[in-house]
């Protein structure tokens, strides 16, 4: 049977997103894996593009907000926020009995410069998460819930 997996942010518009489709990718055969963000958000574009980038296609994917999956009807084993604690963001809070992990990785939202800067940045940040991903499973089956 599939385990649930949700990745939490403020917005569910980069890296939540990011980390979603990568786990899915690598894992989708053993995991439900979701997003969702504090707020309502809007995908972000440069994000879009930096994983067009990696031959993954997110146009489509729309920003969910957490209460979506407040209802219970989804148990989650695993609930990991993404935020970037160290830039003072308050990863959001979410209800249940899952793991709850922390990996923090930096807001392409809060990146400066031109379009192409902002892209080579944001592909830095898609690199990293794609990484923490790929090891994520290992990690995932050395714990007990």
């Amino acid at each position: 049977m599939k385990k649930n997996i949700i990745f939490i942010c403020i917005h569910n518009s980069a890296r939540s997103q990011m980390a979603e489709a990568y786990m899915k990718m690598y894992y989708g055969d053993e995991f439900n894996c979701y997003s969702a963000g504090l707020e309502q958000g809007k995908l972000n574009p440069i994000v879009i593009d930096a994983m067009k980038d990696d031959n993954i296609d997110i146009s489509t994917n729309k920003s969910k907000l957490v209460n979506k999956f407040l209802d219970g009807k989804i148990i989650f084993d695993y609930i990991i926020t993404v935020c970037d604690e160290s830039s003072a963001e308050k990863c959001p809070y979410f209800p249940g009995k899952g793991k709850r992990i922390h990996i923090g990785f930096k807001d392409p939202s809060s990146l400066i410069g031109s379009y192409k800067e902002k892209l080579q940045d944001t592909i830095k940040i898609r690199d990293e998460i794609r990484e923490k991903i790929k090891s994520l499973n290992s990690y995932l089956n050395s714990q007990t819930l």
